[in-house]
């Protein structure tokens, strides 16, 4: 299951929701049939207008849909923080070197010399460009920019990514503290 878009609160009184998509075309969000929560429940996305621009969202990525069998505002107020995936295999067809964010989580991942770094954790993208999350390697946690530059080797079939990264990458820069150790 790929995830989608969310249900982030309620339009209006008669049942319509606000629903960010993640789809790199916002609208297609309602082409893909409909969509599932992560308890199982189908919900059958109507488009009926677009968000505003504000809080969780650039106003393109913001949709009014109605919900076949919410009908009232009580009942997608309850709906707000629900996440919406599709199957994997009702996606289109993609580019070669193109991919879901999804196919990157869990990849190994290494440096151009072959050293383990760790693997992909997060996918996250803040507007500036998608970012991995990089953990479980010998550095720790670590977050690089998905550009070719830092990253010139995707190999889902593999299982791995390559990252070129600057040699100084991991130097800390003179006079930073060491970070602080967290105590549970």
């Amino acid at each position: 299951m790929v995830l989608m878009g969310a249900i982030i609160g309620a339009h209006g009184i008669k049942g319509e929701v606000k629903v960010k998509s993640f789809a790199s075309d916002p609208k297609a969000i309602a082409a893909y049939g409909a969509l599932a929560d992560a308890k199982g429940r189908s919900f059958d996305l109507a488009l009926v207008g677009k968000g505003t621009p504000g809080k969780g969202g650039t106003g393109q990525d913001i949709l009014i849909a109605r919900i076949k069998g919410v009908g009232d505002r009580n009942a997608a107020e309850a709906l707000k923080g629900v996440e919406l995936f599709v199957a994997r295999d009702r996606l289109p067809a993609i580019a070669e070197e193109e991919f879901y964010s999804a196919d990157l989580i869990g990849l190994a991942v290494t440096d151009r010399n072959g050293a383990v770094l760790g693997r992909v954790a997060t996918v996250e993208n803040y507007g500036a460009g998608d970012v991995l999350g990089i953990e479980d390697g010998p550095k720790g946690s670590f977050d690089v920019a998905f550009t070719r530059a830092l990253v010139p080797l995707v190999d889902i079939a593999a299982g791995r990514i390559e990252l070129d990264l600057p040699d100084d990458f991991f130097d800390r820069p003179e006079g930073e503290p060491e970070p602080a150790a967290v105590m549970n």
